[in-house]
């Protein structure tokens, strides 16, 4: 199960859980407006979860409802 990126991100773009990610699938270009986190290859470690100092992101299975339509933008990210 994937960590998720959640709207807190929008607009902010905080590196931090870049810079602790240990297998480097948090990505982002300049045009995006948030990172995202690969679902094929983060490991679960929870280091992103407590390096975000907006608290956007949450393990698969514990995003708030109001943002679980961010489970599916995360993942679609990655198919283009």
């Amino acid at each position: 199960m994937a960590y998720i990126i959640c709207e807190p991100c929008i607009g902010v773009k905080d590196a931090s859980c870049v810079d602790v990610c240990p297998v480097d699938c948090i990505h982002s270009t300049d045009a995006d407006e948030q990172y995202y986190i690969n679902p094929d290859e983060c490991i679960d470690c929870g280091a992103c979860e407590s390096a975000c100092p907006v608290s956007a992101i949450f393990p698969e299975d514990a995003v708030p409802d109001q943002w679980k339509s961010f489970i599916q933008k995360n993942a679609d990210y990655y198919k283009k």
